[in-house]
């Protein structure tokens, strides 16, 4: 493989063309190898070396196949969500530094036969930020505005 198993870059919006808003708060990446009993370890990024962080996310995109996603960000520092928008229940964010991390998904293969798997290609998120929109959350622009340039 030429990228060796590495993240791939990607941009934020091809990811979340509709934008996204944070479900919860951002919690720490537990290690369950490394963690023992009360003694709670926290994963570290396999590239960088950073602690992993996650934030469970809402895709704004009304054709997404998966509502709620989550995003490990990898920072020295717990990160902060944004506030959120005057009278919005939702905190709008976006990622900097964002990848994707393809890799098969065989929870669904059971027993020894392979020819019974039900794999598929999964992915994953990483980040190296969160922070508000730079320019509101994309939405769609109403058919009777669209001419009135």
């Amino acid at each position: 493989m030429a990228l060796g198993g590495r993240p791939i870059p990607i941009e934020f919006g091809m990811v979340f063309p509709g934008g996204a808003y944070a479900a919860g708060g951002i919690e720490m990446v537990r290690d369950f190898d490394r963690s023992s009993g009360d003694r709670v370890v926290q994963q570290n990024d396999k590239h960088t070396g950073l602690p992993l962080w996650v934030v469970e996310v809402i895709d704004a995109d009304p054709e997404a196949r998966q509502r709620t996603v989550k995003v490990k960000i990898a920072a020295q520092v717990q990160p902060v969500l944004p506030p959120p928008v005057a009278g919005s229940p939702f905190i709008a964010i976006e990622f900097d530094g964002l990848t994707v991390m393809p890799y098969p998904d065989s929870s669904r293969c059971q027993g020894g036969g392979k020819d019974k798997c039900g794999a598929r290609q999964a992915y994953s998120l990483k980040a190296t930020g969160v922070r508000a929109p730079s320019r509101g959350i994309g939405r769609p622009v109403p058919e009777h505005t669209k001419d009135a340039a």
